[in-house]
């Protein structure tokens, strides 16, 4: 008899899928929210993606009995939001702007089961090399920007312009597999099955 509940993955996104399954995980189904995500006047980074999560996670339907796993990524430089670029003109301008600089990546994640909500949010530091026009150019032009925070995805080729991070890569990729797990555990999802 299966008494597990039911997973639904509150994004669309194909990186978070392949996560997912890195911890033995397939979920009963794929339910992307539709919420704004313009920030709010002033909203900081971090507030802004712990919002997104918990937004996208409240705003899918579920039954009493499943559990509704959302994320968000935020790329961060200072106080400024990177967000999706809406086009290769802005991808260029995010990228200048990380180009040989450090930056922050925060991951927040939010689990739902009923009207129970799990949190939690994973900063990590990332550093960019400086990116000559030679390498943004043939970056730009293999189009992997397109739908990545800050314009670029550390498992894609951008991921030869990062020579340092200080945190989680899986959250940098959009999710954080230890807190994942922990969070999913702690919403009543058995992830470790004993064997039979």
């Amino acid at each position: 008899m299966n008494d597990k509940p039911r997973l639904v993955l509150g994004s669309g996104s194909p990186r978070r899928l392949e996560l997912l399954a890195q911890l033995g995980v397939t979920p009963d189904d794929i339910r992307p929210p539709d919420i704004n995500e313009d920030p709010a006047k002033g909203e900081q980074p971090r507030p802004y993606c712990v919002r997104l999560a918990r937004e996208k996670a409240m705003a899918i339907g579920a039954d009493d009995d499943e559990i509704v796993l959302s994320a968000d990524t935020t790329v961060a430089l200072g106080r400024r939001i990177l967000g999706k670029p809406a086009d290769a003109g802005e991808a260029a301008a995010f990228l200048s702007l990380l180009s040989g600089r450090r930056h922050r990546v925060i991951t927040a994640l939010a689990v739902r089961r009923g009207d129970q909500l799990w949190e939690r949010d994973v900063v990590t530091q990332v550093k960019m090399k400086a990116l000559s026009n030679e390498e943004l150019n043939a970056y730009l032009a293999t189009n992997d920007w397109q739908g990545k925070a800050g314009g670029y995805a550390i498992q894609g080729p951008a991921g030869a312009f990062i020579p340092w991070i200080n945190g989680s890569f899986t959250a940098v990729v959009g999710l954080p597999l230890a807190e994942t797990a922990n969070l999913l555990g702690a919403a009543g999802y058995p992830l470790y099955k004993p064997a039979p």
